[in-house]
């Protein structure tokens, strides 16, 4: 996907709007949020009271040789209680932070996927599906992953640490700021690691996605590959690929070896040395050289602070890779959704009878290189209109200006006399359908294909289908019209599959029929069925059609010849064929001569699908 940044750590900005976005995510779900804090904060406080409870044993008890047992057993007691208490504060808080996550992804999800369905049809044009699919989805897992185990162990450690450090201040304040030193260390440990890892995660994740993406392409062109022995390329392609992916995941990994629990285990025993260390020259400058009990029982509760605060700290570091991992697919993401939508049409107009006017309509892909020039064009309502011309002569790009998928300027598309943009979405995609050259078939029933989500009855279905001559195929596969047709509608043929679309087109009812090279693949039995389908919808609807087979536009009211962007020639079958030397006298003839030549089919009406210029 050229214009999505893929092998380059989010910069700051771009952090800063990942981040935004996961806030959002997770905003509805923030009083809940504020609610396991204070949880989190009950359990660290009671997580404190252990040593607590370890020096009052040594103070009161075990030095003074007093064996109280009811004493004890109320100090053991208490242990175990607090314990036990913030145990299950933090299984509750888990379970609770888990759902949080789950339902913030649930939005990201859908966000996510509702924009791709709504960007323009010109952002397809350069987009990768395998890039697209693993925004959608490995992406927007690793984010699961911020908010599951990132949240609640960065959470839960902070308030550790903050609970650890104030119940430290009062025993010892000084002795806990030569602890609190362990905080600045680990920032600095965490800086050097996000320096060095950031390169290595974001290439990792893009490469990744390119992974994903040749998989995809591979496999949707098999066929072709093996037909072409291309797979050993194409092999030697993913291993190159494959190869980057793990040389970024290994600089990663070893940033995590060098600075994370190995740098912070050797904090924890030079931390550990120096409380130690202190407790010994105060027993040099103590009377007699020895502590007191008192400071015994704190220096157990400090060595037992120092673990449990190490801890912590540890636990904030080992996330960090999690997190850059998150933010990065966070950032991913987030640009995804920076992609502007297709803006919706103003709802006022609606489409009546089907009407279309092209009024010095010029378009270009690129600024300046256009490829139609100022066209003029009136189909009447119920008109059936066929559009030919020879390759790159613009039929598919007016095509798709009439359906919405770019904005025409210069010039001017109406529909009914009502400039296309004035019509509300809804209304235009329930009156305009489009039968497209290579049908798009669910892995559903028949039912469903027809139906394409729309709450139609069974009589409207099977009306369609028989209006598209489907219907008896239909009945005659295993289950009728809730039979299966597996993926891309692998149980029928071609021309079963353009039957299948047509009758999803007419189900909806539309005013406007489009065709595009819909009988381009399909045999002579089902071009058949398609000519016998537009002479019935002829006068009930428009009907444009692109024709790469000459003999299906043979019987339209008006066939339009298109030429480098113009129209070259207008008119009917008869009285263009009568035009000697005129395109499209041409365009017939020679594919009459191809196809006589390759199938030795006299009918014109036959034509296999072999390449030609009308297209």
């Amino acid at each position: 996907m050229a214009p999505l940044p893929e092998h380059r750590p989010p910069a700051q900005r771009e952090r800063r709007a990942a981040l935004a976005l996961l806030l959002r995510a997770a905003a509805p779900e923030l009083p809940l949020l504020r609610g396991a804090l204070l949880w989190l904060v009950l359990a660290a406080g009671l997580e404190a009271l252990g040593p607590v409870l370890g020096k009052a044993f040594i103070d009161r008890h075990l030095l003074p040789r007093d064996a109280d047992a009811l004493a004890i057993a109320g100090l053991l007691g208490g242990a175990l209680v607090a314990g036990w208490i913030a145990s299950w504060l933090r299984y509750g808080q888990l379970l609770r932070l888990a759902g949080v996550a789950m339902r913030s992804v649930q939005r990201i999800r859908e966000r996510v996927y509702g924009h791709v369905l709504r960007l323009p049809m010109a952002f397809f044009d350069r987009a990768i599906t395998g890039q697209l699919v693993s925004r959608v989805t490995n992406d927007t897992e690793a984010v699961k992953t911020l908010y599951v185990q990132v949240l609640f162990v960065m959470l839960d450690s902070v308030v550790t640490l903050g609970g650890m450090l104030v119940t430290m201040a009062l025993l010892d304040w000084r002795l806990m700021l030569v602890v609190a030193l362990l905080v600045p260390a680990v920032v600095g440990i965490v800086w050097i690691y996000q320096r060095l890892s950031a390169p290595a995660v974001a290439a990792s994740r893009a490469l990744r996605s390119d992974l994903n993406a040749q998989v995809a392409e591979a496999i949707a062109g098999m066929a072709t590959l093996q037909a072409a022995g291309a797979a050993p390329r194409f092999a030697e392609r993913y291993a190159g690929t494959n190869a980057g992916h793990y040389r970024s995941r290994r600089l990663e990994l070893r940033a995590n070896a060098w600075l994370l629990r190995p740098a912070l285990d050797l904090l924890n025993v030079a931390m550990l040395g120096a409380v130690i260390a202190l407790f010994g020259l105060r027993a040099d400058g103590a009377a007699g050289g020895q502590l007191s009990a008192v400071e015994v029982g704190v220096l157990y509760a400090f060595v037992s602070y120092i673990a449990r605060v190490v801890e912590p700290l540890i636990q904030i570091t080992m996330q960090f890779s999690q997190l850059q991992q998150a933010v990065v697919a966070a950032a991913r993401v987030n640009t995804l959704l920076d992609e502007a939508e297709a803006p919706p049409a103003q709802a006022a107009g609606q489409v009546t009878a089907g009407a279309l006017s092209v009024r010095q309509l010029t378009f270009g892909y690129q600024p300046g290189r256009p490829v139609l020039h100022g066209l003029d064009l009136e189909i009447p309502a119920g008109r059936f209109t066929g559009i030919v011309g020879a390759t790159g002569s613009g039929k598919s790009t007016l095509l798709s200006l009439l359906l919405r998928f770019y904005e025409a300027t210069p010039g001017s598309l109406l529909i009914d006399g009502q400039p296309l943009g004035r019509i509300g979405d809804d209304d235009f995609r329930a009156a305009v359908a489009l039968v497209p050259q290579d049908p798009f078939l669910l892995a559903a029933s028949a039912r469903e294909n027809i139906a394409m989500g729309r709450p139609l009855s069974d009589a409207q279905i099977e009306a369609a289908a028989r209006d598209a001559q489907a219907h008896d195929f239909i009945l005659r596969l295993p289950q009728g019209y809730d039979t299966p047709l597996g993926e891309g509608g692998a149980r029928l043929a071609v021309g079963e599959k353009q039957l299948i679309a047509i009758a999803r087109a007419l189900a909806g009812a539309p005013r406007v029929l489009f065709l595009d090279e819909a009988t381009a693949h399909i045999d002579s039995e089902t071009e058949r069925l398609v000519q016998r389908t537009l002479g019935a919808l002829r006068g009930r609807i428009t009907i444009v059609a692109i024709a790469h087979r000459l003999s299906t536009i043979r019987e339209a009211d008006e066939i339009v010849v298109l030429n480098h962007g113009r129209i070259a020639e207008r008119g009917p079958h008869e009285a263009l064929m009568a035009l000697d030397g005129g395109l499209y006298q041409r365009l017939v003839q020679l594919q009459q001569l191809v196809v006589d030549t390759d199938d030795d089919d006299e009918s014109p009406a036959a034509p296999q699908p072999t390449p030609s210029p009308a297209r």
